[in-house]
Order: structure tokens, then sequence, then C-alpha cells
């Protein structure tokens, strides 16, 4: 009897580890095939796109060097926007845009105080981010050099065709535009006279100033590209030497890069 009692107890054990042996088994395969399937599933299918971080030592993006010190420059005064520079003239200066009226900066430096000479100045109508197709900058033209007085410069031919570019800085960008042309133009307010929104009129603007019609003009034979409806120009204008009317001096954008 006492035999038959651990036969039957050595029984229930195999019994028991041979279930435990399958159970593990069984657990052990599956771990086995879901760690192969999910390490060999087609990363096309019903999975989430691979996502690339640029971090700050990637060094692909070469930033061009901005020479102005914007933060300083704001805490004179937060209406200067940008900075223009044109080589081979004293146009060096500052650009600024009144929130309070568009002829403001006509007599005011960038103190806000009275000024003669007053400053570079955008009105209203334009974009200080320089987004618009005409953008048009104001100067005086002073008798002492100051302003834009030094832009009537490019009435001479050689001095026309050994300065191409000017420059413009904005607090994260530095716009190089190159010189289309200069010349004398009626005193008309160019961004009421005209609706550059429509790319008809803007068109006509642009095949004006490549052939404008004026006895005092110089014009860039070459360009860097053919101008169209894509392009953004900026107007420099300023008073002539005599009698009513503009001096103007054309640039497109050619090109528009990041600062630091």
């Amino acid at each position: 009897m006492f035999c038959m009692e651990n036969e039957k107890k050595r029984n229930i054990i195999l019994v028991v580890i041979l279930a435990i042996v399958i159970i593990a088994t069984v657990i052990v395969g599956f771990l086995v095939f879901n760690s192969f399937f999910n390490n060999n599933i087609d990363p096309g299918k019903n999975t989430e796109p691979e996502t690339v971080t640029a971090t700050e030592n990637d060094n692909e993006y070469k930033y061009a060097k901005n020479p102005i010190d914007f933060k300083s420059l704001h805490k004179t005064n937060k209406e200067i926007f940008g900075w223009i520079k044109v080589p081979g003239t004293n146009v060096d200066h500052p650009l600024l845009q009144s929130q309070e009226r568009d002829d403001f900066y006509l007599d005011k430096n960038i103190y806000k105080n009275y000024s003669f000479a007053g400053s570079i100045y955008a009105e209203y109508c334009n974009d200080t981010d320089m987004i618009d197709r005409v953008t048009v900058l104001y100067g005086h033209n002073m008798a002492g050099g100051q302003m834009f007085s030094t832009l009537h410069r490019f009435e001479d031919k050689d001095f026309f065709d050994k300065h191409k570019y000017f420059y413009i800085y904005t607090e994260d960008r530095k716009l190089t535009y190159q010189i289309v042309s200069a010349y004398n133009y009626d005193d008309r307010h160019i961004m009421n006279s005209f609706n550059f929104a429509e790319d008809e009129v803007f068109e006509e603007y642009l095949d004006y100033i490549q052939n404008p019609r004026s006895i005092v003009k110089n014009v860039r034979k070459k360009l860097d590209h053919k101008l169209t409806v894509n392009d953004r120009i900026v107007t420099l204008s300023t008073c002539l030497n005599y009698g009513s009317g503009r001096y103007l001096v054309q640039g497109v954008l050619i090109k528009d890069e990041l600062t630091k």
C-alpha cells in the first residue's frame, strides 16, 4: 500500500514537472518569435517615420556675418529695423520706420530729435521684413555728403559699372542687391502710383527700371538673372541736384542669407 502511494506521488510530480517544462517552452518560443518579428518588420508599413533632429553642433549652414549690433541700436530706438551699406558712397546708415507718421524721420535723427539731415527711412506701407515687391527708402540729398547725397556718384558711368551691389542688414539677415539702374525720375510717390500686387503692373515697372526714359541714366547691361514677378526691388530715392524730381538707384535682391 505504501509503495502504491509513493508511486502515485512520483507520477503527480512528473506530470507537474512536465507541465512546467511545456509552459516554459511555449513562453520562450513566443518571446523568440516576437523579437524576430519586431526586428525584421518592414519599416515602410505601419511604422512611425524616423525623425532626424539637427543639433547645435551642426555646421551645414554657413551663416553670413552681421556687423551691426542691433541690440544696442534697439536700446536707442526700437524703430530701427535695418542698416544699409552702399560701397563707394557715404551711405552707411540705419533704416527707420515711424509708427507715428510716414515723414517723421524726414527731419529727425535716430534719437527722434530734430535734424535737418533727417534719417534714412521707409514709409509704413512697406514691410520692414523687406518682403514687398518694391520697397522705397528715402534719404536727403545733403550738400555735405550725408544721407543719400553720394548716390549721385552713380551718374558717372565708370563708377556705376564698378559698383554693382549694395547691402541691407536686418537683425537676422544679410540681403544683397544688384544695382539694376540709376536715373532721374519725376516727383511722383511710387508706392501710391502703382499697384504692385498686380503682376502686369509690376512687370511694366520692372521693364521701366531696365529701360528708364531719362536723359540722365545708367543701366546694368548684364544682370545675374532675368527679372521676373518673383523678384524683390529696393528703390533708393533722393532729390535731384537741380530742379524738381527724384534720383533713383534701383536694386534687385539676389541673395538672402541668415546671420547669427
